[in-house]
């Protein structure tokens, strides 16, 4: 199974400000609604309590802090999944990703919360497409390697 980590973030790479705002920067909604419709969302709770409206069409797994990835992962049977955040829930799954869709915005907070939190893993990836969204805005898909 195909697990992605998918994240708007800042040039100086962070996923938010804080741990309770309402992410309202992001310019690729659309993009992530037709990449993640049909498949399983996995997020934190704090990710998932500052939604501003239900994802639609999508199996929403939030995850707590006791949660074990590899038994929230077994439980599915789809050809793929999506990670959406926070830092400590990306964290957790880093052992298990196969790619990463990345989305920078041209901002900069110079402090808030970072992709991942406190990541002991180095991931060395590989381009493997890149999706203009507009013309400030491109989502790179990059495959994990190791």
């Amino acid at each position: 199974m195909d697990v992605i980590l998918i994240a708007a973030v800042t040039a100086d790479g962070f996923i938010a400000r804080h741990s309770h705002e309402v992410v309202e920067w992001s310019q690729d909604l659309s993009l992530f609604k037709e990449q993640t419709m049909g498949y399983p969302v996995i997020m934190g709770s704090n990710t998932f309590a500052n939604l501003q409206q239900e994802l639609k069409g999508r199996e929403i797994i939030v995850v707590h802090r006791n949660d074990e990835p590899v038994a929230i992962l077994d439980s599915l049977s789809t050809e793929k999944c999506f990670i959406a955040g926070g830092g400590r829930t990306n964290t957790k799954f880093a052992d298990h990703l196969t790619h990463l869709f990345l989305t920078p915005h041209p901002l900069v907070f110079g402090k808030g919360i970072q992709l991942f939190y406190d990541l002991e893993t180095e991931f060395r990836l590989e381009l493997e497409r890149f999706y203009t969204v507009n013309e400030n805005i491109v989502q790179y898909q990059y495959k994990v390697l190791s």
